[in-house]
């Protein structure tokens, strides 16, 4: 009984050191591959960018729509750069 113990601990061993050494030679990774999707940008004329200017000037100090519109630009410059 006692050599069969042994036998069993050996393959067991023998298994381990195996699957630890193909695990090592793995090239990919586990994680899923995700596509990268950049948004369009809408191109817009300075005649229009002006007027939106003029028109941003006329909101109240501290307007949520200043505020928005901060954060649409952020978002542009990440979507122009994703696109690089």
């Amino acid at each position: 009984m006692t050599s069969n113990a042994r036998c069993s601990t050996l393959r067991l061993a023998v298994l381990a050191i195996a699957t630890i050494s193909l695990t090592a030679c793995a090239t990919a990774t586990s994680e899923p591959r995700m596509a990268t999707v950049c948004p369009p940008v809408v191109e817009y004329s300075r005649e229009f960018q002006a007027r939106a200017a003029d028109e941003l000037d006329l909101l109240p100090e501290g307007s949520a729509l200043a505020e928005m519109l901060a954060d649409y630009s952020v978002m542009r410059d990440q979507a122009r750069s994703c696109r690089v």
